[in-house]
């Protein structure tokens, strides 16, 4: 089996595939003091969890951001037996980037692009709200472009409740109106509705640079489903969008 990991810089999610289907998927914290054997026993109390043993694990299919977890999570599949494969290290040969310079590409960034383009069709727009909220574009092609980068939803509140000495954090929803009447509709509205307006002005403005209007729109990561229910801009939301493209580029690579 493969497990795809995708390694963000606040929470790490992880998929299990057979073949190419994928069976199991969970999140964990992204912790840079972790060493390959504190990784290793997390994994082994997750695959527990689902009575599986984690010997079953043949490839780790590996998209990190975070370079001295790259090195540890190299050291897990060492342990395990596995084979390690990391996206955009190992992997240009079978993803098309046509940014300025491919290298400074973040590997979940290439693995939403190779996604979008494989379960959904290209050219596309993929909003993916995790740390920093990235917006990754494949043209007509199915070549990634380029896109947007902005802070993510959890930074936003915690720069404002910290700079603000009257604002207190608040749960991350939206209200139902925009014109909050109290203050915690107020800041839920600044946040959370306005990284949905956000996302729809630039996806509005990449679509109009592709001259592509049917753009499709795909939004992923731990908050998309939050801010979709404050926007029609998406035409579907899947948060296992970039596992699914790592476990991809690992197809390809393979074949």
């Amino acid at each position: 089996m493969v497990l795809a990991v995708d390694m963000g810089n606040t929470q790490t999610a992880l998929g299990l595939f057979d073949g190419e289907e994928l069976i199991y998927s969970w999140r964990m914290p992204t912790d840079r003091t972790f060493t390959k054997d504190e990784i290793n026993v997390r994994l082994q109390g997750y695959f527990r969890m689902y009575g599986l043993d984690l010997s079953c694990v043949g490839t780790i299919a590996f998209a990190g951001v975070v370079p001295q977890l790259t090195r540890e999570w190299e050291g897990v599949a060492r342990q395990l037996g596995a084979a390690f494969l990391a996206v955009g290290r190992d992997t240009a040969r079978v993803t098309a980037i046509k940014a300025d310079n491919p290298a400074e590409v973040g590997a979940d960034r290439v693995a939403n692009a190779v996604a979008a383009a494989a379960f959904y069709g290209s050219p596309a727009i993929v909003v993916d709200f995790g740390t920093a909220t990235n917006i990754d574009v494949v043209d007509a092609s199915g070549s990634y472009i380029g896109g947007a980068i902005a802070p993510g939803i959890r930074i936003s509140m915690d720069a404002l409740v910290a700079r603000a000495a009257q604002l207190a954090s608040v749960p991350l929803e939206a209200p139902a109106h925009a014109i909050g009447s109290n203050t915690i509709e107020a800041v839920q509205n600044g946040i959370v509705v306005g990284a949905a307006a956000m996302a729809e002005g630039l996806v509005a403005r990449i679509k109009a640079e592709l001259e592509a209007p049917d753009a499709y729109v795909i939004a992923t990561g731990g908050l998309a489903s939050v801010v979709a229910r404050s926007t029609d801009a998406f035409d579907a939301v899947d948060p296992t969008l970039t596992l699914r493209g790592i476990q991809e580029i690992y197809r390809r690579m393979t074949e």
